[in-house]
């Protein structure tokens, strides 16, 4: 059978189809994703995932490029994607790791460690960087705006939307220890 055939096959939910076009791609796309990921066993692992999104997705394939090409876009969307995941995740840990370090160096010179601080920790640098200047050191808008290379009403805005996301934070904080301790309250 052509591949047209097998996928309008596949369209149609005909699990004998799909199983000739994975058995005609699969060492074709598993190739293609070791030269990307230099893992085989991320390769593997990445092509089950495409060809489950390819039964998921079947019915989007327009034919107008190989069954191949598409699998290809699909593997390659894929990968790009767990790599944005993961580095998300690498700058998360390292962000935390920062934060117990600066915690358990503060309070070994006896010095306060708040939940502001560590709402504060939060925000974006564009963020937190003007809240620290303004409220911390006492700049002014211009002062910051000047520092920062952008506008006082941009640092104005930013140093607004930056204390509304502290406030929203420590008040989900304060609610999460109120639960806690009507929790234990309630044994």
């Amino acid at each position: 059978m052509e591949e047209k055939d097998l996928i309008v096959s596949a369209k149609r939910g005909d699990q004998l189809a799909f199983a000739m076009l994975f058995k005609n791609n699969y060492p074709f796309l598993v190739k293609y994703l070791i030269k990307i990921t230099m893992n085989p066993d991320a390769a593997e692992e990445l092509a089950q995932e495409t060809m489950a999104k390819c039964v998921e997705k079947i019915g989007l394939f327009n034919g107008k490029s190989k069954f191949s090409s598409w699998l290809i876009t699909i593997a390659t969307n894929l990968y790009i994607d767990q790599k944005r995941k993961s580095k998300r995740e690498k700058n998360w840990k390292a962000q935390e790791e920062v934060f117990r370090r600066m915690k358990w160096h503060l309070e070994s010179r006896n010095e306060e460690w708040n939940d502001a601080l560590s709402a504060l920790g939060k925000l974006k640098d564009e963020i937190r960087i003007p809240i620290v200047l303004k409220h911390y050191y006492g700049y002014s808008y211009e002062e910051i705006g000047k520092m920062m290379n952008i506008s006082s009403g941009t640092v104005k805005s930013r140093v607004h939307n930056g204390i509304m996301s502290v406030r929203e934070e420590l008040k989900l904080h304060g609610e999460q220890e109120s639960a806690a301790a009507g929790t234990r309250s309630s044994r």
